[in-house]
């Protein structure tokens, strides 16, 4: 270790919002000194909100790591739902300093997952308490898959871009919804279903097929919100009951394919449900709808049964995950780019 304690700067870098911080990293624990929010629209690239974060002054940190939406390829990624490529060699000569990595955004919310303490997380399922590979899926903007997998004497996460899989539909009502997104995509990918664009896909999808009426004060409020958060609030309310038979829907989706990821995973450690959705949707996922899903695994059933299953409740795990791994590139005496943690 070549400090006790140091100062790191992490960012989070999504389709709408670039999250940065600086973290000091002392004890083996971490420490916010400062972050802040910028919307992506109003910056030009990554770099344009680094500097403006880090002022004409710029504090010395010992590493930076971004986790970044999209596959990170020889240090370089495409950032989903953004036109920025951003390049980790450019980052270096920028910030002067070679200890700067670039991972994906499901690999710094799964090392994330490390940091949180019982108050960050609301437990579904309590399952049983083995050091074993933990499962992390991630419902928000885009739908993230990642998983941590213990090598001995640490965890490692791997990225992944699982959410793009294909769509696989359980009942017949499910069957007609991948017909409908066949007619409308092209493709059936689970991101269709399990993010924001999702619910609302999943929305017009029922009402297209006359499951039940839309009252003209929602047409009305879908056309002037953000429809999404507009039918999971209603429905979390009673009502209507198109949104309430939208929400339902997506939660058993959502549940159906977390649990799939621990299976291909055999996530004997956990199954954790980030993502900007969960937390605003935790009443639903209480009432037994996600987890008769996650069940819902033939003669893996007594399997599902034994993995814990807990939401994750705190908004900056990805930015705590990345500043966990840019913590770890600072203690490092030889820097080795082929590492990301």
């Amino acid at each position: 270790m070549r400090h006790t304690q140091m100062t790191v700067l992490a960012g989070d870098v999504g389709g709408t919002k670039v999250n940065l911080a600086l973290f000091e990293w002392g004890l083996g624990r971490l420490r916010c000194l400062r972050v802040e929010s910028y919307p992506s629209h109003a910056l030009g690239d990554l770099l344009t909100g680094v500097r403006r974060f880090l002022g004409q002054d710029p504090p010395r940190f010992e590493a930076a790591v971004f986790g970044v939406a999209g596959p990170v390829r020889n240090g370089r990624a495409q950032i989903t739902n953004l036109p920025w490529l951003v390049d980790v060699e450019h980052l270096r000569a920028a910030l002067a300093t070679p200890r700067v990595l670039l991972i994906n955004d499901l690999e710094a919310t799964a090392y994330g997952v490390l940091t949180l303490e019982p108050a960050d997380v609301l437990v579904l399922n309590h399952g049983e308490n083995v050091r074993g590979t933990i499962a992390v899926i991630a419902a928000g903007t885009g739908l993230g898959e990642g998983a941590l997998f213990w090598d001995g004497s640490r965890y490692r996460a791997a990225p992944s871009e699982g959410g793009h899989t294909d769509f696989a539909p359980r009942t017949a009502l499910e069957c007609e919804l991948l017909s409908f997104l066949w007619r409308r995509y092209g493709h059936a990918s689970y991101e269709r279903l399990l993010s924001g664009p999702g619910v609302v896909a999943i929305y017009e999808f029922l009402r297209e097929q006359g499951h039940a009426a839309e009252p003209p004060w929602l047409a009305a409020r879908l056309r002037e919100q953000d429809p999404a958060a507009v039918i999971s609030q209603a429905a979390l309310q009673g009502g209507p009951a198109l949104c309430v038979e939208a929400l339902n829907l997506f939660t058993a989706i959502y549940g159906a394919e977390a649990g799939n990821l621990g299976l291909k995973c055999l996530a004997t450690g956990g199954v954790y449900v980030a993502g900007g959705i969960a937390p605003k949707i935790r009443a639903k996922l209480t009432d037994g709808t996600f987890m008769a899903a996650f069940r819902d695994k033939g003669r893996m059933t007594a399997l599902m049964d034994a993995m814990p299953v807990r939401v994750v409740l705190r908004e900056t795990t990805a930015l705590q995950g990345a500043g966990w791994c840019a913590a770890r590139l600072a203690e490092k005496e030889e820097f080795d780019d082929r590492e990301s943690a």
